[in-house]
């Protein structure tokens, strides 16, 4: 199977785009925010995307916040760098929707706005142990793998 993003099924009749370069040269696909979201000063909130990833064997999504939302503002991923894994895409508590956990840093809240890009996600190769020993096959969606 190849790399694609889909648009999950609640949000296929709601006008949501699919990820895209914005340019020849950038190596991130642009999320935007599939519905209008208030990030509360000091506090995280979940912007859904209404899209999900499918991914060739041996490669992950990282996402990045977009260096204007983090500077102009104040908002970051709570996770740092969000890491959407290939046996995450239609998993059977969220069907993959990739969901974007920001951080407010400022004492305002601050309104993300639908359709505004707020995320790069870029695809990556990742490499694995001799002695690899995964675990049990994933059962649920975000945070599903456990503490």
């Amino acid at each position: 199977m190849g790399r694609r993003f889909e648009v999950v099924s609640a949000y296929r009749s709601k006008g949501v785009e699919l990820p895209r370069r914005s340019t020849p040269g950038s190596a991130g696909y642009d999320l935007a925010a599939a519905e209008d979201t208030v990030v509360p000063p000091g506090g995280v909130a979940l912007v859904p995307t209404g899209v999900k990833v499918y991914l060739p064997p041996g490669e992950f999504l990282a996402v990045f916040i977009r260096s204007s939302l983090a500077v102009e503002r104040g908002l970051s991923l709570a996770n740092g760098v969000a890491v959407i894994d290939a046996d995450y895409v239609d998993n059977p508590a969220n069907e993959g929707h990739i969901l974007l956990a920001l951080y407010n840093r400022g004492a305002e809240p601050v309104l993300v706005r639908r359709g505004e890009r707020v995320a790069q996600g870029v695809f990556l190769p990742f490499g694995l142990t001799d002695d690899d020993r995964p675990g049990p096959p994933r059962q649920g969606g975000l945070g599903s793998t456990g503490p």
